[in-house]
This record gives C-alpha cells, structure tokens and sequence, in this order.
C-alpha cells in the first residue's frame, strides 16, 4: 500500500507563514503530477495548486501571491509555502500525487490560523 505523509501544519498567527511537506515514493514521485486541496469546516475540498511533472506551477487565483507549490526530487518531497496567512486559511490541507489513472491522497494537515 502506497503511503504519502504530511507534515508541518499547526497554528499560527495572522500573517504568519508555513510550509507544509508532502513525502511520496520514489516510485510514484517522478511519475506524478501533484497537488495541494484544502476543506474548510462544513465546506467541500477545493483546490488550491498543482505542479506537473514538467515543473509547471498553477495556483488558485485567489491564493497565488502568498501560497506558493514546490517539490524537491531529491526528497521525493511536495511543499506548499504558505505565507501572510489569514483566519479564512483555516481548513484541513491535503496532498495529491496522480500516476497515470491512480491518485494518492495524504492523510490531511490542519491548519489553523487564529490570533
């Protein structure tokens, strides 16, 4: 069973920043296009940026100057660098890896962001 773990959520204060980590397989890593979902409490999971494989970054409009998408191939690692947070941010973060029909989803981080 493929397993993707996530860390680096938690809480932090208006205008702070994050960065939340996604480790994947190797096997699945370079064959992936990935990307980063949020759910707010009460509210569907909606999009919030992916990278293809090429390396190609698209963000949600509404995010794309303070979240920003990486991967280090090295590490087999996904980031999300969040920064100039807001309470409206607060939602349950969630990484997915597509290999060819398959997705992998990692098990959610929270974060909160509250003063």
């Amino acid at each position: 069973q493929v397993q993707v773990v996530q860390s680096g959520g938690g809480l932090v204060q208006p205008g702070g920043s994050l960065r939340l980590s996604c480790v994947a397989p190797g096997t699945i890593f370079g064959a992936s296009t990935m990307a980063w979902y949020r759910q707010a409490p009460g509210e569907p999971r909606v999009w919030v940026a992916t990278i293809q494989r090429t390396g190609t970054a698209v963000h949600a409009n509404s995010l794309k100057d303070r979240f920003t998408i990486s991967r280090d191939s090295a590490k087999n690692t996904l980031y999300l660098q969040m920064d100039s947070l807001k309470p409206e941010d607060t939602a349950t973060y969630y990484c997915k890896f597509v290999s060819g029909m398959t997705e992998y989803w990692g098990q959610g981080t929270q974060v909160n962001v509250t003063s």
